[in-house]
């Protein structure tokens, strides 16, 4: 994502139709964006600081990747204080709206005033290749990340992080603007210090507004995004709905509305059921659960304001919110994300014992060209690069996915043997028969189903002894028949399309979203309730 800000994320408006046996997803813009002018020279930013970042600034290490640029940590040349630089690459910005998007973004974060919970702009630059905004830099990591490293967050931590949040919700409120797009990896740490201040991050999606005024642009994260943005008729308030997500999260360990699919999760925001009764939810406060149930009030003219939420009882008495770790069962629930990925690497490493002699040459081939000073490691760069050589066009943030899937280690590099893994999931993992025989790894009793106690004996590596409440959600969530085991048809589900909310939720792109909320509407699925007419 990048250590200051990940790149804007605006959302396509292309108007995509559904394709021929294919579900559409209803996260969708319907308004076609038109390409920015070719013919003249593309000029971004209004009054940028200079035309020569290099004369100011060294730019040093990447720090991270989006969609349109890369984020570099940068050195002030006179003074020496470090800095991140958001490169954004002017090649990149295919259309006239991403351009407005940059622009926006640069314009929104002047406008708001210095707060000690918002990451700070400091330089623009603007050349002919790129837009350079130098930034704050951020070295302490992701709230989430966070989340997951403690295990579990305290009511009162959880309170304070809240606070937090709508403080900076409240603030651009208060100057017209609106964020659309609050979610735990926009909010970083200022430095790896307990005390470290939280800062809010990427306003590429924000837009200023003025009270009253509605709008009908589908953006933001599926997760974490109100009904009223899949309706298309929204305001302000939806940045406080957002923020209860998080909050909800912050609590259990996995957001209030969760499906397998893109359609399913927006069904689950119409319908807007919030479950309570699931751990650890009986152990939480029932004001901290008053709070959560007003934020994601589905009817957004009874949803709180971020002024209401900082006066609820709750946020007034933060400091005497109780501090007593919220249980074993959201830390098991968080540790479940890498050990669902940790079962997914070990079906592909099942599947690599099975690849024909043939099959193994081309890899050990391939993975000789890409380990270029033959170190008998891969890079990230190597990988990209041998990618590409052997004409697979795949993003690069989608390579970066697939390293951190295939590092079993986390060394940051692979080994011959993960390379195996990762080159299984690039071309083989539709392979039926590779998937059965990792199925059948896991099926020792050849029942036709991968039960609770085959599940456990396959993983105890992974997750240790007392695993019961982490297996018993990895049933939970890949048993969609809820029949207590897994079924090959579960097994290769969760194989192709993956059960990880959090890495999907990074996956979601302006091309991936397509027209299926329009389906919803005409099936009904998104109507107003009688009561919002």
């Amino acid at each position: 994502m990048g250590n200051c800000c990940a790149s804007p994320a605006s959302v396509a408006e292309k108007k995509a139709k559904p394709t021929k046996g294919k579900k559409p997803n209803p996260f969708l813009l319907a308004n076609k964006r038109a390409p920015p002018p070719s013919s003249v020279k593309l000029t971004v930013l209004r009054d940028p600081t200079g035309a020569d970042i290099g004369a100011s600034y060294e730019l040093g290490k990447e720090l991270g990747r989006g969609e349109f640029g890369v984020t570099y940590l940068c050195t002030d040349r006179a003074t020496g204080e470090a800095f991140a630089c958001k490169s954004i690459s002017k090649r990149k910005l295919r259309t006239a709206v991403d351009v407005d998007d940059v622009r926006r973004e640069v314009e929104i974060m002047r406008h708001l005033p210095n707060h000690p919970n918002v990451v700070s702009l400091k330089d623009t630059f603007e050349d002919e290749t790129a837009v350079h905004l130098v930034m704050e830099l951020c070295g302490g990591g992701e709230l989430f990340d966070r989340i997951v490293a403690r295990g579990h967050y305290t009511e009162r931590a959880a309170a304070a992080v809240t606070r937090t949040i709508v403080e900076v919700v409240q603030m651009c409120h208060k100057h017209g603007v609106m964020h659309r797009d609050l979610k735990p990896e926009n909010f970083l740490f200022a430095n790896e210090k307990e005390t470290s201040p939280l800062k809010a991050i990427d306003f590429g999606l924000s837009i200023t507004f003025k009270p009253g005024q509605k709008f009908t642009e589908i953006v933001g994260s599926p997760y974490y995004m109100a009904p009223e943005v899949l309706k298309r008729n929204y305001g302000p308030e939806i940045d406080v709905w957002s923020a209860g997500v998080i909050l909800y999260i912050l609590l259990c360990g996995v957001p209030p509305f969760w499906a397998e699919s893109e359609e399913g999760v927006a069904q689950a925001i119409i319908r807007s059921v919030v479950d309570f009764k699931r751990d650890p939810w009986p152990m939480v406060s029932d004001n901290a659960k008053d709070l959560v149930k007003r934020m994601l009030e589905p009817d957004p003219t009874k949803r709180l304001t971020a002024q209401e939420v900082l006066d609820h009882p709750w946020m007034q008495n933060a400091k005497k919110a109780p501090n007593i770790p919220l249980g074993e069962t959201v830390r098991a629930r968080l540790k479940q994300f890498s050990v669902m990925n940790k079962l997914k690497k070990k079906a592909l490493r099942v599947v690599a014992k099975h690849l024909s002699v043939e099959e193994v040459a081309g890899i050990k081939e391939m993975f000789q060209m890409m380990d270029i000073n033959n170190d008998g490691k891969i890079t990230l760069e190597e990988l990209k690069i041998g990618l590409h050589k052997l004409g697979q066009q795949i993003a690069d943030t989608d390579v970066q996915i697939l390293m951190e899937a295939a590092d079993v280690d986390g060394n940051g590099t692979l080994d011959y043997g993960e390379f195996v893994a990762v080159t299984v999931h690039v071309n083989k993992i539709e392979n039926d028969e590779h998937l059965r025989k990792a199925f059948a790894y896991f099926d020792q009793n050849k029942s036709g189903y991968i039960e609770i106690e085959e599940l456990r004996d396959a993983l105890c590596d992974e997750v240790g002894p007392n695993n019961e409440e982490v297996i018993n959600c990895i049933i939970h969530d890949v048993d969609t028949d809820k029949d207590g085991r897994i079924s090959y048809e579960e097994f290769t589900a969760m194989m192709k399309a993956g059960t990880d909310w959090r890495k999907a939720s990074r996956q979601y792109s302006r091309e991936r979203f397509n027209t299926l909320s329009q389906k919803l509407m005409k099936e009904g699925a998104l109507q107003l309730n009688s009561e919002d007419r």
